[in-house]
């Protein structure tokens, strides 16, 4: 039994999944709150010490004994990681792990401490003989020990250190069959930022992360209605996007001036950015479809406005669907788990 532990910014999340002839089937989920329940959510807030606690919390929530997993997953963040397809020449190996470095210090905001990396040899570059697609991801060894001490400080031994957006695709590869021709998108909307990500079958592997998550769907909700953050929240919750609306029934109030700009026309817009400079860099622009996993995903009304201002099919990804085990597991938020169940996956993966 694999346990994948995703520690988000507002919420702790734990799949737990068996390997199977045909795939993994999954024997548990849950999730807890990492602040104080019925407070005010501030993400400056929150250090260390709730982290642990919450993780703790969960693990007795679910009646869980970690040590009862063959190994633990985990995942660090798009924010504090680079994770970047890279073109180079064929080279030993020895050289290329140098080049590498080189590459990951470009990319990752640095902090005084080594980069460390890892890659994986793609193949063939499929437009220029004797170049090669080389899968780099690196982070500083700051952030990595960081994140291991928080694991050992809940009392757990450390294991897989992944990335939350390879997670992501990893959960998303299980559930779904990846086209042959075109790409998917995944935006991944987490409590202060979301993740996107851009892949196909051979095409180039590319994620941003964005400076917008549900914390601010739910922060514009409670200034605008002058109301407290968590009947914001449970506002939110209950009548999604609509519930933003200006309560003025005159339809002139819009057309006077600017139009009043919302959290979601600004993670649009830096949705339409990043797709536009994929789409620049690669010269593929046939985007399939629009996955949205993470905490917010199923906001009431995000979804169709996605579809109606990007003009490309939309939905909410249940990284559960059709998944053995998963009708025994009592969950109300599917696509929360996106990124635990991926890290679960990668167990069997590399543990076997």
């Amino acid at each position: 039994m694999y346990l994948g532990l995703d520690i988000g910014r507002q919420y702790v999340k734990m799949v737990t999944a068996e390997k199977t002839k045909t795939g993994y089937k999954v024997i548990d989920a849950g999730c807890r709150l990492v602040p104080e329940q019925n407070a005010t959510y501030d993400p400056e807030k929150i250090d260390h010490s709730h982290w642990v606690m919450a993780v703790k919390e969960l693990f007795r929530q679910q009646g869980f004994n970690p040590r009862k997993a063959k190994g633990l997953i985990t995942g660090i963040n798009g924010s504090s990681a680079s994770i970047k397809q890279i073109t180079t020449m064929e080279m030993p190996s020895d050289e290329l792990e140098s080049a590498m470095t080189f590459e990951a210090r470009k990319h990752i905001p640095m902090d005084g401490t080594d980069a460390v990396i890892d890659y994986q040899i793609l193949g063939s570059n499929k437009k220029e003989v004797d170049k090669i697609d080389v899968g780099l991801v690196a982070c500083t060894k700051g952030v990595l020990n960081n994140h291991i001490d928080l694991l050992k400080e809940c009392g757990l031994k450390p294991g897989i250190v992944d990335v939350n957006p390879i997670a992501m695709s990893n959960a998303f590869s299980f559930a779904k069959d990846i086209p042959d021709d075109g790409l998917v998108v995944m935006l991944d909307i987490g409590a202060v930022s979301s993740t996107l990500v851009v892949y196909g079958k051979g095409e180039q592997f590319f994620t941003r992360d964005l400076p917008i998550g549900g914390h601010h769907f739910v922060k514009e909700l409670s200034e605008k209605k002058e109301i407290g953050y968590i009947e914001a929240q449970d506002l939110l919750f209950k009548d999604g996007l609509s519930a933003s609306k200006s309560d003025s029934t005159s339809d002139n109030m819009n057309e006077v001036g600017i139009a009043e700009r919302t959290v979601y026309d600004n993670l649009i817009e830096d949705m339409r950015r990043s797709l536009r400079f994929y789409a620049k860099q690669t010269g593929q622009s046939f985007f399939l479809k629009i996955f949205l996993t993470g905490g917010a995903a199923g906001t009431p009304g995000l979804s169709e406005v996605v579809k109606d201002k990007l003009n490309i099919e939309c939905a909410v990804f249940d990284p559960f669907d059709s998944m053995d085990g998963a009708d025994d597991v009592s969950i109300s938020n599917p696509s929360q788990y996106t990124t635990a169940l991926g890290l679960g996956i990668r167990g069997g993966m590399d543990l076997g």
